[in-house]
């Protein structure tokens, strides 16, 4: 009897706009400090899409160099799944956008809103689709203009978000070892207090205020809510899985606050120097960081093949969730 197929990272990609906002150039928006941010979240700069950028572009671009990196053509790619809460237009799903740009004809595409936590989310989606049989190649893509939902009037908040996209071609892992490929993925999710993280524009409920057409969020409630989700998903996979903190290679945390990123480390026992973090580059990129911060570890080496990354997330909805991979 076959046993089903792991799905395995194949190819990584990522991509940002080339228009840079510091802290600095934040100071002269609004009421707020570079040290106050960088004390506060870790974030000194986040990248900021200009006329010519926007989530079709992001996610193109990074879901292109993820199918070179994995020596994919358009074509073979049968499955397109994209990660957004800043969709390019109001449908179709922007995911059948960025088909007909790559030229991935065969593929089907839909979108997903699962907020920051979109990636782990697709993953567990294309791990699903891949075991199945149902796909082989499934092109998952985290991609955000969080600039264009930002009140930047607001100083809670328009400190904290960038753009960016990350993608990832995954793919049966035909002649590898079976203790390689996605080893588990975990999602949860709680509605009762959607008005923690939200926007309330762009649907189909009036909009009674101007502040409902920006993101608005409950920071406090929110950090505390994170830090245990993530702590408890990072525990939970890894107990699922048979491993422990020790094993892991890499921890790749959802880049929300590195007062976060540090508490999700403690909770799994992990080292801060096996945790990747480039939130101080990005800022909060929503669906795109955890894929952003993956395509940037293998560039540079950090990431390497037989290496144990964890993945954990928290967003919106509320959602949340981990996977463990060997890659």
């Amino acid at each position: 009897m076959r046993h089903p197929e792991r799905a395995f990272f194949k190819g990584l990609g990522a991509a940002a706009p080339n228009k840079v906002l510091s802290n600095h150039d934040i100071e002269k928006l609004v009421d707020t400090s570079d040290e106050w941010i960088r004390t506060r979240t870790g974030i000194e700069r986040r990248h900021v899409a200009d006329d010519d950028s926007n989530t079709l572009t992001l996610a193109t671009e990074a879901g292109r160099k993820a199918l070179l990196d994995a020596g994919v053509e358009p074509e073979e790619v049968d499955m397109i799944i994209l990660g957004t809460l800043t969709p390019y237009i109001g449908f179709p799903a922007t995911a059948c956008l960025v088909q007909n740009a790559l030229g991935a004809r065969n593929a089907a595409a839909v979108d997903i809103n699962a907020a920051c936590s979109g990636f782990v989310y697709g993953l567990h989606l294309a791990q699903g689709l891949i075991r199945s049989g149902a796909n082989r190649n499934v092109l998952l893509i985290g991609a955000e203009t969080m600039s264009r939902i930002v009140n930047w009037k607001d100083r809670n908040t328009c400190v904290l978000f960038g753009d960016a996209a990350g993608a990832a071609l995954l793919a049966p892992g035909s002649g590898r070892e079976d203790s390689a490929g996605v080893l588990g993925t975990y999602i949860r999710s709680d509605g009762v207090q959607p008005e923690m993280l939200c926007r309330i524009a762009g649907g189909t409920r009036p909009v009674a205020t101007e502040e409902e057409n920006y993101l608005q969020m409950s920071g406090k409630d929110v950090f505390k809510r994170a830090v245990t989700a993530m702590g408890d998903a990072a525990e939970l996979i890894l107990r699922q899985t048979g491993f422990s903190g020790e094993d892991v290679t890499l921890l790749i945390p959802h880049q929300a606050n590195m007062r976060i990123i540090e508490a999700t480390a403690r909770r799994v026992n992990i080292p801060m120097e096996k945790v990747l973090v480039n939130i101080q580059e990005y800022g909060n990129t929503s669906a795109a960081t955890i894929p952003v911060a993956m395509a940037e570890a293998k560039a540079s080496g950090r990431m390497r093949s037989g290496d144990l990354v964890l993945m954990v997330a928290f967003g919106a909805g509320m959602t949340w969730g981990a996977a463990l991979a060997r890659m």
